[in-house]
């Protein structure tokens, strides 16, 4: 028989209503704690600080965005509130003058803070928040540690005699602010704070592996090893990490430094980094973004290829925030530059060929340098070459002026001897392009290579998306694009680095 079995009818009802008492009681003290949970609470006293507002604000990337603003009275009070939680990660409180430190702000967002003016450090006194106070103490460790560096590389400076020694000094130093780190990270795995600091730790790579003679087996083991381990600190699926300023860093410095920058290798790893962002919505929108944007303005050849495979794969399909005529902006941009990309085969286009004896004429007639139809039909695809150099030009661009002639030298001194044939297509047209054009080759004697437009027609400036000139394109025998929008010298360069294969 249980205990409630042998109480009395009456005792039993008084119980009952001791329990119902003591639920309600527990429930409505759940719903003051959660409450209270919601939502920040950061009370904030400045000593010699009074009648002025501070700022709370939060890092994204290296940029500050403010989340809140208080007034504090005349004895540095106030209080930073608010009912939703603000997304965790490393804030700052902005004082007059442009002074500032930083918090941590984690799950628990119901703290007080009291600092002074000057030597944040030193004199800051937090209450309430476990994360901040291990941030907090880091710091000072991180103050003790820099004086004890700084003092170290002073007496290296001037102590010849001590050098090995003092450097090893220096390391130890080093060393006790990884331990540190480590420390904390293992101690506090569920806080952000741990998760931050390690966040800011380089990747040890260990001595490359040796033979029996002390040889180095593998000259590139240390470069693989970095390679394979630079996100082990960083975890690229943490949101929080957003918004510290190491996030965009480190990511963008894998991608440009740390791998080669051969476009297939370079979207096998941004599909890897966008794949882990989506583990969060503003942390998908904000990697998308920084990706797309970065190989866009990427100076290196066929980085448009990522930025196309990007386009087609994540920002078409997944950009929710997109209105609809960028997104269709989009997708015709992407339908006219795969045709160009790197290894793709050139369009094929039909042009008018103008002999070198029709300029010369012209230089001789007006109404022969004015005439426009003129030329025999050629297309580029019968070229028979090892190498065809498609060279879009206008004779009034100031860029081509340079680049013409000097590619025209290049192809009779150093080119032609690796079977070289460049189609130069003036994209001039009427007229007037037309006496533009038979001035300049006369002016300049280029008459030894295939000099061609289309006066009829302009579809191929479209389908080679020609908006400025001059452009470059270098094609293999099988007119497969080998580089594109480069220089004269680059021409030579490649040309020779492929026959010397």
């Amino acid at each position: 028989m249980t205990i409630f079995g042998r109480l009395s009818k009456n005792s039993n009802h008084t119980l009952m209503n001791q329990l119902k008492i003591s639920c309600l009681t527990y429930c409505v003290f759940f719903l003051i704690s959660s409450l209270h949970s919601q939502g920040y609470e950061i009370d904030i006293k400045v000593n010699n600080l009074k009648d002025t507002t501070l700022i709370l604000g939060h890092y994204l990337n290296r940029s500050m965005y403010p989340d809140d603003t208080v007034r504090v009275d005349e004895k540095g009070y106030g209080i930073f509130k608010g009912k939703q939680k603000l997304p965790e990660g490393l804030y700052i409180i902005f004082l007059p003058s442009t002074n500032y430190f930083e918090i941590i702000m984690g799950n628990d967002q119901h703290f007080s803070i009291q600092t002074d003016t000057f030597n944040f450090v030193n004199t800051l006194d937090i209450k309430g928040s476990e994360e901040n106070q291990i941030f907090l103490d880091f710091q000072r460790y991180m103050v003790m540690l820099r004086a004890k560096a700084d003092s170290l590389s002073s007496l290296r400076q001037n102590d010849q005699n001590n050098q090995e020694k003092l450097t090893r000094e220096l390391q130890g130093v080093n060393s006790d602010r990884i331990a540190m780190i480590e420390d904390i990270a293992k101690e506090h795995p569920e806080l952000f704070v741990g998760k931050f600091l390690k966040s800011t730790l380089e990747v040890d790579v260990p001595d490359p592996p040796r033979d029996a003679q002390g040889n180095i087996i593998d000259s590139d083991w240390q470069y693989y090893y970095y390679r394979n381990h630079y996100f082990d600190n960083f975890d690229l699926s943490d949101v929080r990490l957003l918004r510290t300023p190491l996030y965009e860093d480190k990511m963008i410095n894998y991608i440009s430094m740390v791998i080669p920058q051969i476009p297939d290798t370079v979207i096998y790893e941004t599909d890897r980094i966008i794949e882990l962002a989506k583990s969060d919505s503003t942390l998908f929108r904000y990697v998308l973004v920084t990706l797309f944007n970065h190989f866009g303005k990427s100076n290196i050849m066929g980085m448009d290829a990522v930025q196309m495979h990007i386009a087609e794969k994540y920002y078409i399909p997944g950009s929710w925030w997109s209105d609809s005529s960028f997104i269709a902006d989009l997708k015709t941009r992407v339908e006219k530059t795969k045709p160009l990309l790197i290894g793709k085969i050139a369009p094929d286009m039909e042009l008018m060929s103008v002999p070198s004896s029709h300029f010369i004429e012209a230089s001789k007639d007006t109404s022969i340098k004015r005439y426009p139809h003129v030329g025999t039909k050629i297309t580029l695809h019968q070229i028979a070459a090892k190498y065809t150099v498609l060279l879009f030009w206008e004779a009034d661009c100031g860029h081509c002026k340079t680049a013409v002639p000097e590619l025209y030298d290049l192809y009779l001194n150093a080119l032609a001897k690796y079977d070289v044939k460049i189609l130069a297509i003036s994209t001039l047209f009427g007229e007037e392009g037309k006496m533009q054009w038979s001035d300049f080759v006369n002016e300049h004697q280029i008459y030894n290579w295939i000099n061609a437009w289309n006066p009829y027609s302009y579809e191929y400036k479209l389908t080679y998306d020609i908006l400025s000139t001059p452009q470059i394109y270098l094609l293999d025998e099988s007119k497969k694009i080998i580089a594109k929008k480069i220089s004269p010298s680059q021409v030579e360069e490649i040309i020779v680095s492929l026959s010397n294969i």
